[in-house]
């Protein structure tokens, strides 16, 4: 590129970018050896588009080198924005690893089992015991709207949840104990 090519590029923000179409190769060698591959074609747009955007006025009088701070800068910015976000924490499942639980025909009637269990735990409990669990875990009322609505404090709703908790936990613990070895495997 001749000089008055690059003063001229210097002082014009269109020519700025538009000069540096010739470093486009040079970048991504620079951006390839010090970023992720899937990167690169975005800091060459994000250079560019400083270059373009450049409104200050100042010459340039040494092309290469302002291209290359630039992209310098663009890299630096773009660490800085990514330990904010944590985004080099990221890191993709794949189903190799985390393969998904089917549910097979097994699976379908351990889980119906184990919901009759529950229920039958349930209706052993006293009524105001049921009634308080099925308030809070099935109806999603907080403690303090059950223990108004069945007239009792809510600290007894507490207890009351808790010791059914409790009481299906065990029901079910039981009932997995029973079980064949294979069957506890869906656990």
């Amino acid at each position: 590129m001749a000089w008055a090519d690059t003063t001229r590029a210097g002082r014009e923000p269109e020519g700025l970018a538009h000069a540096s179409i010739p470093y486009q190769q040079a970048l991504r060698a620079f951006f390839r050896r010090r970023a992720d591959g899937h990167e690169i074609d975005d800091l060459i747009q994000e250079v560019l588009l400083r270059l373009h955007n450049r409104r200050n006025g100042g010459e340039v009088t040494n092309l290469s080198s302002f291209i290359f701070q630039t992209a310098t800068n663009v890299l630096l910015d773009r660490r800085r924005r990514d330990t904010v976000r944590r985004r080099g924490a990221h890191c993709e499942l794949e189903e190799i690893h985390h393969p998904l639980d089917e549910l097979s025909p097994d699976r379908i009637l351990q889980a119906k089992q184990e919901a009759a269990v529950a229920l039958e735990a349930l209706n052993e409990l006293s009524a105001r015991t049921r009634a308080a669990f099925i308030l809070v875990r099935f109806e999603g009322m907080s403690y303090k709207a059950t223990a108004a609505q069945l007239g009792i404090s809510v600290s007894a709703v507490e207890k009351h949840v808790t010791k059914a908790l409790r009481f299906v936990s065990i029901r079910l613990q039981e009932f997995d104990e029973r079980q064949p070895t294979p069957a506890r495997l869906f656990r």
